[in-house]
């Protein structure tokens, strides 16, 4: 899994009837793209995220 500053992380839900988590990357921490990443989530939390195979990242070139 790659990332730049401003794509999107989506992190699906783990069971039926939660909402997946959504989020701006701000901080790139690994080498070349790679994870961590600083994720500031549409409900305002900021965390440091190591993505699982539940999250995708939605590059900022594909968003409409």
């Amino acid at each position: 899994m790659l990332a730049t500053v401003g794509d999107r992380l989506l992190v699906h839900a783990k069971s039926v009837g939660n909402p997946d988590r959504e989020g701006e990357i701000i901080e790139v921490r690994g080498a070349a793209g790679e994870p961590p990443y600083m994720v500031r989530f549409d409900d305002g939390h900021i965390g440091l995220v190591f993505p699982g195979p539940d999250a995708i990242v939605v590059p900022a070139q594909r968003r409409v």
